[in-house]
């Protein structure tokens, strides 16, 4: 059964309890204390009294107060309201009349005792005009709590629509973003070793099989995200002199949980552009770590005197990107630590994630 479908169903079931309710107020609470015979005429009248209470109830819940009370115009709405009542009473007060139920329900009482129709007839007007009332009361606060659940949910299906577009537009961002810079590092390649080259561009037509066809979805599995960092590092280390130190470390055993695709990627892509220098030793510390339902994700790599003082203004387009998907698809469950002023001009990034 649909979410929308279980939701009618407890509308059908609430309405079908509210007017049970009442029909034990007319039918059963009002006259079974009297302890009399009670004529037929007062059945009929009762009867009546519940078929103009469902009248008013959805007269007032599905276009008074659509039309005027959710619409701003209250004092239009209880004047309504109030016209409505007063109708109501009126009306009840004349099939008294009409069906002579005074008189009857004097004899019925005057069989058990002194007549105290008078008031009694009294207690009744009062019992139905705060019934009147609680009806449209209830019917009002009915219809208003639903409007609100609807605005409520309108609102979230809106949100979710905007998170939704915005993620897609930031990951469609990352992916040409790595497949440009990717294809630079092979075009580096051609002038030095075709063979490498062309190892590189299958490497990195593999790569982009699992960019455009597998992270599709809102999730991929812990073990693809891996395998393509993998691949990613091995692709940068064709191109890479032996002054360059990479190190790479996985869980041992892991256990593969759903991930946001492209999600560690542009960590490890700003350690490669800013961690390597053409004359001085380099190193590049890569780590995925994982505890039960939560990931670690470490990110080191050396930083150079020509770089450190453009380092955090140039962070680039897939690091902005990638911050802001962590903001939204892990509010509150990621700790992100970058720091860029290690004494041993070392550039660390530290990604804390609860998959929970």
């Amino acid at each position: 059964m649909s979410l929308k479908s279980k939701s009618n169903l407890i509308t059908v079931l609430i309405h079908i309890l509210i007017w049970v309710i009442f029909g034990v107020v007319l039918f059963l609470y009002q006259p079974l204390p009297w302890n009399v015979d009670i004529p037929v005429q007062f059945w009929i009248k009762q009867w009546l009294i519940f078929c103009f209470l469902v009248i008013a109830y959805y007269l007032n819940a599905k276009f008074l107060v659509p039309r005027f009370l959710l619409e701003n115009r209250t004092a239009l709405y209880f004047t309504f309201v109030i016209g409505l009542i007063v109708g109501l009473s009126v009306l009840f007060n004349q099939m008294d009349n009409f069906l002579n139920i005074h008189q009857l329900m004097d004899a019925a009482f005057h069989k058990h005792g002194p007549a105290r129709h008078r008031e009694r007839g009294r207690d009744i007007d009062i019992v139905s005009l705060a019934l009147i009332a609680l009806v449209l009361g209830v019917g009002t606060s009915f219809t208003a709590i639903q409007k609100w659940q609807g605005d409520i949910r309108l609102r979230a299906a809106l949100e979710q629509e905007k998170i939704s577009s915005e993620l897609s537009f930031l990951k469609a961002q990352i992916n040409p973003h790595f497949f440009f810079n990717t294809l630079n590092n092979i075009y580096a390649l051609t002038s030095v070793n075709i063979d490498t080259s062309r190892k590189a561009l299958h490497q990195l037509s593999r790569m982009m099989r699992y960019v455009l066809y597998d992270t599709q979805n809102a999730t991929t599995l812990l073990s693809q995200e891996i395998a393509f960092i993998k691949d990613y590092i091995n692709l940068m280390e064709l191109r890479l002199t032996e002054k360059v130190t990479v190190s790479f470390q996985s869980p041992a055993v892991l256990k593969d949980v759903p991930l946001a695709p492209m999600l560690f990627l542009p960590f490890v892509e700003n350690a490669f552009k800013h961690g390597i220098s053409a004359v001085l030793p380099s190193n590049i510390l890569i780590s995925v770590e994982q505890y039960e339902e939560r990931l670690v994700l470490k990110v080191e790599n050396s930083v150079f005197d020509d770089q450190s003082a453009s380092l955090e203004e140039n962070k680039g387009i897939g690091l902005i990107n990638t911050i802001r998907r962590l903001d939204l698809l892990y509010p509150g469950k990621y700790t992100l630590q970058i720091n860029d002023q290690d004494i041993n001009n070392i550039y660390s990034v530290h990604l804390t994630l609860n998959l929970l």
